[in-house]
C-alpha cells in the first residue's frame, strides 16, 4: 500500500464514525454556546455532561455560560446562544407571548424546595402574617413558595407576605437578620440555613408533585436550521444521565466545581440527590408543563387554554429511546 493511501485512512475512519454513530470527527466539531441559569443542583446534568467530555464525543465544541435569571432566555432569543438550561416557568410565558422556545430534554420534573423558617415558627398557624423570601416573582422559587404555603392550609396572597429577596446568600442573610421569617431553598443550600438556626417547615421533595423544572431549551428556529446539533446535544445529555449513575467520581467532580462543595459528606449527599432525580430517558414532562400553565393562568390569561404539548419537542429523546440506544447505556 502506498504512503498516499495511508494518509487517507484517518479521514476514512472519521467519515465511517460520523455515518454510523452520528458523531462528528474532532476536526469538524461544531461550536455551540449553552447557558445555565444558576448554581443549582437542578442544572447539574449540564455540568456532568461537560465534565465527562460527552459533548466532544458527539462532535460539539461547547462553551458553557452562566447567565443568571432570564438572561439565558434573552440570549437564546437573540441567537447569542444556541441552547440554554432553565425552567418551564420561564419558558412558558415567553412562548405564550410569541417566542418560539421549546424544551427538548428534561433535567428535573418536580420541585426539591424546602421552606426554612425561624426556629420559633413551629406550625402553619405560626406562619400566618409572616414575611417569606423568594428569589424573584414569577420564578420557580415563587411558585414553590406559594405551593408550600397552600399545602400548609394558608392563602399565599392574604395570609403571608411573599417578598422578592434575591439569590441564596441574600435570602440566607435576610433570614438571619430577621428581615424575613422564612425563605425557600433548594438542596444542598437549605442546609446552610438549617445550620444557621433555621428549621424545615415543609419539604416539596417529599411531595413530588409533577412540575417541569430545569431542562434543555432551544428555539424551533434553531431546530429547523441545525437539527443535527440539537440531536447531538440531546444525545450528550442522555449519555450524561447514564454517567451520573455509572461514574460517581466524574459526577462529584462536576458538582464540586460548580457548587463549590468541599465537604465530602455534603458532596456525597448532593450526588445522591442528583442521582435520585436524574431520569435515564429525559423526556420533557407534558404533565409538568400542565402544572406550570395552571399556575400561570392566574396572571396570564393565555395560559388557561394552552396545550402543554406545544411547549415540548420530544422527538430527539424519542428517537434515541426507540432505537434502543438509551437502553444500551444502562
Amino acid at each position: 500500500m502506498s504512503h498516499t493511501k495511508f494518509r487517507f485512512l484517518p479521514i476514512a475512519f472519521a467519515v465511517i464514525n460520523l455515518l454510523c454513530f452520528g458523531v462528528a470527527p474532532s476536526f469538524a466539531a461544531d461550536k455551540v454556546r449553552i447557558s445555565y441559569s444558576g448554581p443549582s443542583v437542578s442544572n447539574a446534568l449540564l455540568w456532568v455532561t461537560q465534565e465527562g467530555k460527552l459533548f466532544e464525543k458527539n462532535g460539539l465544541d461547547v462553551e458553557v455560560l452562566y447567565l443568571a435569571g432570564s438572561l439565558g432566555q434573552s440570549a437564546l432569543l437573540a441567537n447569542e446562544t444556541q441552547l440554554a438550561v432553565y425552567t418551564g416557568l420561564l419558558l412558558a410565558p415567553a412562548r405564550l407571548q410569541g417566542a418560539d422556545v421549546v424544551m427538548v430534554a428534561s433535567f428535573l420534573d418536580h420541585l426539591l424546595s424546602r421552606l426554612v423558617v425561624r426556629p420559633d415558627i413551629r406550625s402553619a398557624a405560626d406562619l400566618r402574617g409572616k414575611k417569606l423570601g423568594v428569589t424573584r416573582y414569577g420564578t420557580a422559587s415563587d411558585f414553590g413558595m406559594r405551593l408550600m404555603v397552600s399545602r400548609l392550609g394558608l392563602n399565599p396572597d392574604t395570609d403571608v407576605a411573599i417578598l422578592q429577596i434575591g439569590d441564596n446568600p441574600t435570602r440566607l442573610a435576610a433570614l438571619q437578620a430577621k428581615i424575613v421569617d422564612g425563605a425557600i431553598f433548594d438542596p444542598p443550600e437549605y442546609k446552610k440555613a438549617v445550620e444557621a438556626g433555621g428549621r424545615v417547615l415543609m419539604n416539596l421533595q417529599e411531595v413530588a408533585i409533577p412540575y417541569q423544572h430545569a431542562g434543555l431549551v432551544t428555539t424551533r428556529r434553531f431546530i429547523a436550521s441545525r437539527p443535527d446539533i440539537v440531536k447531538r446535544a440531546v444525545k450528550s445529555i442522555v449519555e450524561g444521565a447514564a454517567l451520573v449513575r455509572k461514574d460517581p467520581e466524574t459526577a462529584k467532580r462536576a458538582l464540586a466545581k460548580r457548587l463549590r462543595i468541599k465537604d465530602e459528606k455534603a458532596l456525597e449527599e448532593t450526588y445522591q440527590l442528583l442521582r435520585g432525580f436524574t431520569r435515564p430517558k429525559p423526556y420533557p414532562s407534558v404533565e409538568g408543563f400542565h402544572a406550570v400553565l395552571g399556575d400561570l393562568a392566574k396572571r396570564l390569561p393565555a395560559a388557561k387554554n394552552a396545550d402543554p404539548r406545544e411547549f415540548v419537542d420530544s422527538k430527539f429523546v424519542e428517537e434515541l429511546d426507540k432505537s434502543g440506544y438509551i437502553d444500551t447505556l444502562q
